[in-house]
């Protein structure tokens, strides 16, 4: 199990490091220069090199490669010059708005696909509405499917707030203990201020799990379909077991685990990956600070957002790795690793 773990942290920093360089080195080739931006377009070329002087810009690739990523690891994650604050406290304000409607996200993909796949096994016509429900979640663009659900919810059946971010222009924030509105809200007795906020999820919330619903359904629709098909099955069932209690109880649990490993991976990317969402509900999120960072050519913010991103995404694959090559020792044996 070490040499495994050891193998699987290994390959991780490398896709890290690797993630970092092409960062980097993006952010080095896209049109734009920071200095203009600090400077502004007026500056005299002498005021242009003194400022590239005093950030390290006139140094060679490699050296500002290596003062990058060794600021990073300390800490020091640059400054964004056109909201005038540093890098790691603007996305500390911004991340939990993020974090928040990835978690509401998460959580309507992860629950309905497991009751739409449970119940597609004991219902005909639930099974071909899963299937067609998620066939159109697939291949549905994300920003399409949030201008529908404004045009829909918000403008023509007024059930629902339009893209005025988090609360209502007139509903003042909760005192901030987690970041999250709802539970803030919750905590502190304001039940107005959490319906506002619930309601402002929704649409967002809805619009980000889509996609993820529809992969999740389909996989664990397909594995439970495996597990009606084992001899233990048939067992469960001739002992007198409704065909829907035996997949509950004997069925669920051994689909579950590729289909939890997948969630963790889904469950990063909703969090890496909510940028059109949240401009288009004007969400004031990781995702709507990176829109607005490409428009200024803010590349510092770019920067640390693709890097921290690839960190994410790749501890979340690192830790299901590591325990589902504790659970099932086969992963670990078809690796070449003693158990």
């Amino acid at each position: 199990m070490i040499r495994f773990a050891t193998g699987k942290i290994a390959s991780s920093l490398v896709t890290v490091l690797g993630a970092s360089i092409i960062a980097f080195i993006v952010m080095r080739v896209l049109p734009g220069s920071p200095v203009r931006l600090i400077v502004g377009a007026l500056a005299s070329q002498a005021e242009v090199n003194n400022t590239q002087r005093a950030l390290g810009l006139d140094q060679s690739v490699p050296v500002q490669y290596w003062d990058y990523i060794s600021n990073f690891v300390r800490g020091d994650w640059g400054f964004s010059y056109s909201v005038g604050e540093p890098v790691r406290s603007l996305l500390a304000t911004r991340f939990p708005a993020s974090l928040e409607l990835g978690c509401c996200a998460f959580l309507f993909a992860f629950g309905g696909a497991i009751v739409l796949a449970i119940l597609s096994l004991t219902s005909a016509w639930v099974e071909r509405f899963v299937r067609s429900f998620a066939f159109l979640g697939l291949g549905t663009p994300v920003f399409w499917l949030a201008l529908i659900l404004l045009v829909v919810f918000s403008q023509s059946l007024h059930l629902l707030p339009g893209p005025e971010g988090r609360l209502s222009l007139n509903v003042q924030p909760p005192p901030k203990i987690t970041g999250f509105y709802t539970i803030d809200s919750l905590v502190t007795g304001r039940f107005g201020t959490l319906w506002n906020a619930i309601e402002h999820l929704i649409l967002p919330a809805l619009c980000l799990a889509f996609a993820p619903f529809s992969f999740l359904v389909r996989l664990l629709r397909s594995n439970l379909l495996d597990v009606t098909r084992e001899p233990f099955m048939a067992v469960a069932r001739s002992k007198g077991v409704s065909r829907s209690l035996v997949i509950l109880r004997h069925g669920l649990p051994n689909a579950f685990l590729p289909t939890l490993t997948a969630s963790a991976l889904v469950f990063a990317e909703l969090l890496a990956g909510s940028v059109l969402v949240e401009t288009v509900f004007d969400w004031p999120g990781v995702g709507a600070l990176v829109v607005q960072s490409l428009e200024n050519k803010d590349y510092v913010v770019m920067q640390t957002f693709i890097l921290l991103s690839a960190i994410v995404y790749v501890t979340v694959n690192l830790i299901v790795d590591l325990l589902y090559g504790a659970i099932d020792p086969r992963i670990r044996l078809a690796r070449g690793t003693p158990p």
